[in-house]
Order: structure tokens, then sequence, then C-alpha cells
């Protein structure tokens, strides 16, 4: 059957939100950044952050980590969509309601990634050599 207003079914990527999060109003739990979450249902369509999270390199020891990397490169690349310029504001973006489903994992049930960890995740973990050659070569693998 065709399309109702003359189109073609192209089969092209179609956001699909997470029907666990609720938009309600809370006086406590309020968020300024709500678009965030429609860059993130897309970036999720488009596998942007997820790819680039395992092609980058984890140089953390232990088991003593609460967000995988994509996660931490969520917050970072999604803070600055947002406005904030560096991570001096982290701490309050880490219990903010719209960037913990940004990051997802288990910043959902609790908190986004503090400002040292995010700290440390630009300075230590992003500037690596073997990351910043994979985060180089990372455009070249969106296009493809």
């Amino acid at each position: 059957m065709a399309h109702p207003a003359g189109e073609a079914d192209s089969g092209a990527s179609r956001l699909d939100f997470d029907r666990r999060l609720k938009l309600e109003f809370h006086g406590a739990n309020v968020t300024s950044d709500a678009g965030l979450l429609a860059y993130r249902e897309l970036d999720d369509a488009l596998g942007l952050t997820a790819l680039a999270g395992a092609l980058l390199s984890d140089g953390r020891r232990g088991k003593n980590t609460r967000h995988v990397l994509a996660g931490l490169l969520r917050q970072s690349v999604f803070g600055r969509l947002a406005g904030y310029e560096d991570v001096n504001d982290a701490d309050r973006l880490a219990r903010d309601p719209a960037m913990r489903w940004v990051v997802g994992g288990h910043a959902v049930a609790k908190q986004a990634a503090s400002a040292s960890q995010i700290g440390r995740f630009e300075t230590e973990w992003l500037a690596s050599d073997e990351n910043s050659t994979a985060l180089a070569d990372l455009s070249g693998q969106w296009i493809d």
C-alpha cells in the first residue's frame, strides 16, 4: 500500500525513545537540558558514540569502574553540546536526570561521572597516544 502522504518507504533510521523514560513534573528533579535526550536518541540510531567507545582503549585498571568509555565520552561531548565548556559543571550534571539518561548504564539509576572522573577521562585516557590516534581516525570511521 502506498504511503498516505505519497512518500515511498525508504527504510530510513527511526528514533525509538526508551519507554522507561517518563517526562513528568517533579519540583526536585528538574533539568534544563531535556533537549539532550533527542540528541541521544539520534546518537543511538546512528551509533556514533558506540563506535567511538569500541575504538577507544580503556587504560583503567581494576574492577571499580562505574561508567564505560562510551558513556564518559557521551557525558563529555553532550555536556559541550549543552553549552558547558569545561568539566567544572560535571558534579552538578552528574545528578541531572537528562545527563544521567544520556550517559546510560549505571548512571540512569545513580549518577553520571563526577568532575574528577571526567577530568581524568579527558586529560589522561583520551590524551593517550593510542586514543589520540583512534580519535583522529574516528571521522573516517563515521563516514564509512
